[in-house]
């Protein structure tokens, strides 16, 4: 292999001819220029393609495949124009196979792991159409007219227009269709993200998958609306407007206000009732959160007596879904409005050990040590970017007897477990579960108990 100092580093640009080897985290083929790595969007193993560079570093380079020159034998057709399935090229058994390789590939490499048994991975129920919440983005076609639809792969400020969205299902995209034509109908002008500046931004669609309710969200900059044209136009349970100046992405935070209908989204889950509040965090998968949660539930091997810690806790999902078989469980939360949520779903549920606080969990874990006592479970669902080292300690001072780690990202469920490891736990086993077909994205649940 060459030195780093000789290897043919290429410039932003430049058009390169790769063969793909492998696949990385976050869904890119991985292919090697005189041993130069070459991250590739839009390929997978056994391509040999044409891409454009995007940035170059001195370690690596990203592009994105402009042709296929020769396919893979494992490639597949499309079957759906879609920016947020870029693995639907895959066969769904290679999908899981790659995905299964990743986790473990996280833990070996990134945390430095070893002696833990990785289980099978959970393969989904519904290989299509099984979202339940999406946020689509609203931009100008190539005639000017109004679209709605999702980001194209590398190019931030264009928006690609969905004819039919196959992740989600039939009654959640005619809603998008409604709000597209409600808007059209208003004559109303999508946020230019290259000039800061314009009115429509997205729309969040929610739909309970068990009470076929649904939870539509318009999404703007300050400006004006015909709030009675949209309420007749868009045939939806819960109708909310958010209006933000804020000047990225984010579809958090603004001004909300209830249109027209129920503030929450009714949804079941586990033999449970759930209201989901339109920022409360929620799987948009129901069908497989349900596989997660039960698989959290196995691993916490709860008999009755013990005391649980839920940390990140939302609307109380994981929390109340063990409460019948744990004597105390006690939530904790950021979001003080999915606090207020997790508490209503208590109520609803009649379940009577759970309670819930606001709070933030690096300065929020002592008080609740002194107030409840000491966990013998802690059950973990933390954000994509994972833990703090502050909360680590802070769990690792808690000193449950049990954690469950359920984990929307391996890369920092890796380290997290490393750290874990070396205060005194042992990582016992791991399942990943495919809550994302046809995309790069990959849960699991990690068991670590006290040496």
């Amino acid at each position: 292999m060459s030195s780093p100092a000789t290897r043919t580093k290429p410039s932003r640009g430049d058009e390169l001819e790769l063969t793909v080897e492998s696949l990385a985290h976050g869904g890119n083929g991985v292919a090697r220029l005189d041993g130069y790595v070459v991250f590739v969007a839009g390929a997978i193993p056994g391509d040999r393609v044409r891409a454009v560079v995007g940035k170059a570093k001195r370690a690596y380079a990203e592009a994105r495949a402009v042709a296929v020159l020769e396919p893979s034998p494992d490639r597949i057709p499309e079957r759906a124009a879609h920016p947020g399935a870029p693995w639907q090229v895959l066969p769904y058994e290679r999908q899981l196979a790659v995905k299964a390789q990743l986790v473990d590939e996280a833990l070996t490499r990134i945390g430095h792991l070893d002696g833990y048994e990785l289980e099978p991975i959970v393969g989904a129920v519904e290989q299509w159409r099984y979202r339940n919440k999406l946020e689509f983005s609203f931009g100008a076609g190539d005639d000017g007219e109004l679209v709605c639809g999702f980001h194209a792969p590398g190019r931030w400020n264009d928006i690609v227009p969905m004819d039919d969205c196959l992740l989600a299902s039939e009654r959640v995209d005619a809603l998008r269709g409604q709000v597209l034509a409600a808007c059209r109908a208003q004559g109303l002008e999508p946020w230019d993200r290259r000039d800061q500046r314009g009115f429509l931004r997205n729309v969040v669609i929610r739909e309970g998958r068990r009470t076929g309710a649904t939870q539509v969200r318009l999404v703007t900059s300050p400006g004006r609306l015909d709030v009675d044209a949209l309420i007749e136009a868009v045939d939806c349970d819960g109708l909310w407007w958010t209006r933000t100046a804020d000047l990225g992405e984010s579809t958090r935070g603004g001004e909300h206000a209830l249109l027209a209908g129920a503030p929450q989204l009714p949804e079941r889950l586990g033999g449970l009732d759930f209201l989901i509040s339109p920022e409360a965090f929620f799987q948009t998968n129901t069908e497989m959160a349900e596989q997660l949660y039960s698989v959290a539930a196995e691993y916490a091997q709860l008999r009755g007596h013990e005391r649980v810690f839920d940390l990140y806790c939302g609307i109380g999902t994981i929390g109340l879904t063990l409460a019948a078989r744990a004597r105390e469980v006690v939530g904790v939360e950021m979001v003080e409005a999915a606090v207020a949520d997790a508490i209503a779903n208590a109520q609803i549920n009649e379940v009577e050990n759970a309670s819930f606080y606001a709070g933030d969990i690096r300065l929020a874990m002592r008080e609740l040590v002194e107030r409840a006592g000491r966990p013998d479970v802690a059950v973990i669902d933390p954000p994509r970017a994972g833990l703090s080292q502050k909360i680590v300690r802070r769990i690792v001072e808690a000193a449950p007897r049990r954690i469950v780690y359920v984990s929307c990202n391996p890369t920092t469920l890796a380290p997290n477990a490393a750290q874990l490891v070396e205060a005194g736990y042992r990582l016992v086993r791991v399942r990943p579960v495919d809550m994302f077909p046809q995309t790069p994205h990959i849960e699991c649940v990690a068991l670590l108990e006290r040496s």
